[in-house]
């Protein structure tokens, strides 16, 4: 009689399930995907992707490449590329993902920062221009000096009055 074997179970397709009911207090880690449909207090990180039920709930941080958030969280969430907001979702906390689809009705109390964020190392952020007494005025130009002398048709105003150029 021929043996058979059966293949071991792909490590690709693994999913760590906290069901409803259940509790952790603490830090989750997993190289794979972690689903909570319960409770967790604590940092969650999952290096492909975490699902949050309905019923779910994190109070602690979130560190994934993927996330579609269903239930509540009060922390930071860091995706590096998609996060989902379902329209049960509620974030209180500061969000930074690469993409972000948000359902209508999904609630977010907090710092949203979608896009590639690469900060430079020691870098001070760009300087704004001052904005000076200079800078604000109307700058005339010749054209437009011509048609404020031209009188009524041309003008900004509709009476047809120069403008008073103030210094």
């Amino acid at each position: 009689m021929a043996k058979t074997r059966t293949a071991p179970p792909s490590s690709e397709n693994v999913i760590s399930i906290i069901a409803t009911g259940m509790r952790i207090v603490g830090d989750c880690d997993s190289a794979h995907t972690i689903r909570i449909d319960g409770t967790v207090d604590g940092t969650v990180r999952a290096q492909k992707g975490v699902v949050i039920g309905k019923s779910g709930r994190v109070t602690g941080d979130i560190h994934t490449a993927d996330a579609k958030i269903a239930g509540s969280i009060k922390g930071t969430l860091m995706v590096e590329s998609r996060l989902e907001l379902e329209a049960t979702a509620v974030v209180d906390g500061e969000i930074q993902t690469a993409r972000l689809k948000l359902d209508e009705g999904a609630i977010v109390n907090g710092a949203v920062a979608v896009g590639r964020q690469e900060p430079a190392v020691g870098a001070a952020p760009p300087a704004r221009p001052e904005r000076t007494e200079k800078s604000a005025r109307t700058v005339r130009t010749e054209k437009s000096q011509k048609s404020e002398r031209s009188g009524k048709n041309g003008t900004l105003f509709s009476s047809g009055e120069k403008r008073k150029a103030s210094a």
